[in-house]
């Protein structure tokens, strides 16, 4: 008997600590050093790429917080009030954790659901495969700029057939990165999206994007990019191969 009254309370402090509902969203955020009364803006992005405000909520001793509710995972951005960087994050439903970090917005950190740890995780694999690049722009900028002044071609020329071959091979890289990503994750959001992106390149392997589609989770497919990517891959199979003759007609007399 004890033990089942042990077993109905730790039931009970298990419901009492989820704060989140079915199908909400609560954004749980802290900021700290920043001062009572700075608004956070929560933004999405219109069919236009510009950003609007979706909901705004004031910093009350170094945290804030925001509910709703979703259909599907997209991308939102948080904006602090006089802050020039945006914290980008996957909107969706369950507990997302922010923690603002005044000093260097683009360090702020994003947790707390399945699709955000993804993100923060992938960016990180991406970022180490372009640090050769960014090491290379660091280490050369004083030089180009001094060749630029100094209207030095040669220079100017030695530097740029470097940096094109060694953009060449982070591009390579990443794109390897982002196939073996999405064959790997068949639930991540981030999938759907690199499948989306490949589609958008004429050069695209289509069987492959179709291969990484059909593996994804069902509930993927049904996303805004889901459905882009099967319309997508309608519209590419449905077009004559580049160079094909042009099917036959008839004309009806």
């Amino acid at each position: 008997m004890k033990k089942i009254i042990f077993l109905l309370s730790a039931a009970v402090v298990l419901i009492s600590c989820n704060k989140v509902g079915k199908d909400e969203y609560i954004i749980s955020g802290t900021a700290t050093g920043i001062e009572n009364g700075k608004t956070i803006i929560l933004e999405t992005q219109d069919a236009t790429g510009a950003m609007l405000p979706k909901d705004t909520v004031k910093v009350e001793n170094g945290k804030f917080e925001m509910k709703g509710s979703i259909t599907e995972p997209a991308f939102y951005a948080i904006q602090l009030e006089g802050a020039q960087a945006k914290i980008p994050f996957i909107l969706e439903n369950g507990e997302v954790t922010i923690a603002i970090n005044k000093d260097s917005i683009s360090i702020s950190k994003v947790s707390g659901t399945y699709n955000n740890d993804e993100y923060t995780s992938f960016n990180q694999d991406i970022t180490k495969v372009q640090k050769k690049l960014m090491d290379f722009q660091t280490k050369n900028m004083q030089a180009m700029n001094a060749a630029q002044q100094a209207k030095d071609t040669v220079v100017i020329n030695s530097l740029m057939k470097e940096f094109s071959a060694i953009q060449e091979e982070v591009a390579t890289t990443s794109k390897a990165k982002y196939i073996t990503y999405a064959e790997s994750h068949p639930k991540s959001f981030i999938s759907a999206l690199i499948i989306q992106g490949m589609l958008n390149d004429p050069t695209a392997d289509v069987a492959k994007s179709e291969k990484l589609y059909n593996s994804l989770d069902e509930s993927l497919k049904k996303t805004k990019p889901g459905i882009a990517i099967k319309a997508k891959l309608a519209e590419v199979k449905g077009m004559p191969a580049v160079g094909a003759p042009a099917a036959p007609t008839t004309d009806a007399k």
